[in-house]
């Protein structure tokens, strides 16, 4: 990443998130240091004495809000800042940006276990944006200030005109897409641009710019080779001062390629471990499905219901894909049930019902400790629970029980009164409905029980 060893300052007052975060840094050696304080007084008492390249801080301190180490983001000398939050608030997020933080970052297992790779794209940015800032303050000071600047720089510094074509560009362009400054002179910016991504280029060349706004853009442009590579560049527009018309374009461009190599990568490796997690799931239920023939099919059926309701509740899919998850583990349980239980044809007595109604428990305490479940869990553990308060394991009632696990409940029973068991036949859908409504406010969610049935009814109708 670079030749010097990078600090990097860690404010996280949650023991186990700066666990797993340091983990993923040891890897690196002596590249980036890593530094750990719990509090917002710890950080301002280290950066008392010591300069980090970045600062990485959990948004919701105990002694207060991190956004209190914000820079002042005009000028270049300050320290670029990542926050955390274990929940998603766009608000939050929003605001964090626009008072200056570099980037913002929902704690996940694969989001802190990737933090060394977002430390380095950090970094990186953050010397591109000081770079920025130092650029242009150059410009504003004089044109010559501006070719001393230019003249020296790794990034392709350029002029256009409104209409596009070069007016100056710096001798980085020969390193970056193979044309010598001459070469360039007069020649239209779009010309270079690959035609899948002028659309972009184009829509951002007609909102309206605003004095010393700097926009940035990523995209594929042609080499002399006639190979693409992906360039960053920053632009401002130089506006009239009388009339606030445009008169030139001025850009720093600089090339990305192994940046989007290494994160198309991270998202195949990605991909790949999701992948690799459904299939492990996959697996437990086909072992499940195998110890209890009577039941053949309904793990399939119930998770494909469950996740129909989810998309008429208007749930995301980065939800959906645990309440997928979730409804496939239901009755993950009860691998830890005896066979003289789980295979019995008969009643079960009262000591075996107790020992079946373990299953939830059995479900949690095998997933819990699997992080990427963590999110799952809600069905195996609570769909069991009845809307009354009198299910199990923990007796919770109404609203308390979770949203995914009174969903799940209902299509649960559904399946199970509609589909024959080797002890008794299938119930007629006219009879199923008329238990869900009758047990509607007792057993299950009265809204969701309707909100179910209309489902239903629309689904006969196609």
């Amino acid at each position: 990443m670079a030749d010097k060893s990078v600090l990097v300052l860690l404010i996280e007052d949650e023991v186990a998130h700066a666990e797993l975060i340091q983990r993923a840094f040891e890897g690196r050696g002596a590249e980036i240091q890593l530094h750990h304080v719990q509090t917002l007084a710890e950080a301002r008492n280290f950066l008392g004495s010591d300069r980090p390249d970045l600062i990485i801080a959990d948004w919701r301190l105990p002694d207060g809000n991190s956004m209190e180490l914000l820079p002042d983001v005009a000028d270049s000398k300050d320290i670029p800042v990542i926050f955390m939050t274990s929940y998603g608030n766009e608000r939050i997020a929003v605001e964090a940006l626009k008072q200056g933080a570099l980037d913002y970052v929902v704690k996940s297992s694969e989001s802190m276990l990737d933090m060394p790779h977002i430390a380095e794209r950090a970094i990186q940015q953050g010397r591109a944006r000081a770079s920025q800032i130092r650029m242009q303050k150059a410009l504003a000071e004089s044109e010559a200030q501006f070719r001393l600047l230019a003249e020296n720089s790794s990034d392709m510094i350029s002029r256009n005109d409104t209409h596009g074509d070069f007016l100056y560009v710096s001798p980085a362009v020969q390193p970056i897409l193979g044309y010598t400054q001459k070469e360039m002179a007069g020649k239209h910016a779009f010309d270079f641009v690959h035609t899948e991504d002028l659309p972009k280029i184009k829509a951002m060349l007609t909102v309206r710019p605003r004095k010393n706004a700097v926009y940035t853009v990523s995209y594929r442009a042609r080499r002399k080779d006639d190979l693409y590579v992906w360039l960053e560049t920053s632009a401002r527009a130089v506006l009239d001062e009388k009339t606030d018309a445009v008169i030139e374009i001025q850009s720093a461009s600089r090339d990305i390629t192994e940046r989007k190599r290494a994160e198309e990568a991270l998202q195949v490796a990605h991909r790949e471990l999701q992948d690799a997690y459904d299939r492990t799931i996959e697996g437990w239920i086909r072992a499940l499905d195998l110890r209890d023939h009577e039941i053949e099919g309904h793990t399939k059926r119930v998770t494909e219901m469950t996740v129909r309701l989810a998309l008429v509740l208007g749930l995301p899919e980065s939800e959906i894909v645990h309440i997928r998850r979730g409804a496939l583990l239901h009755d993950i349980g009860k691998i830890a049930i005896p066979d003289e239980i789980t295979r019995k044809t008969g009643p079960l007595n009262e000591k075996e019902w107790d020992e079946m109604r373990k299953h939830p428990e059995y479900a949690y305490t095998m997933l819990a400790p699997i992080e990427y479940l963590s999110k799952a869990i809600d069905i195996p553990h609570y769909h069991h629970e009845r809307w009354d308060g009198s299910g199990y394991p923990e007796g919770l009632k109404g609203t308390r029980i979770p949203r995914n696990a009174r969903m799940f409940a209902i299509i649960d029973v559904w399946d199970a009164l509609t589909t024959d068991r080797p002890y008794r036949k299938a119930l007629s859908k006219e009879d199923v409905v008329a238990y869900l409504r009758e047990e509607a406010g007792r057993h299950f969610d009265p809204n969701l029980v309707e909100l179910f049935l209309d489902v239903l009814e629309r689904e006969e109708k196609k």
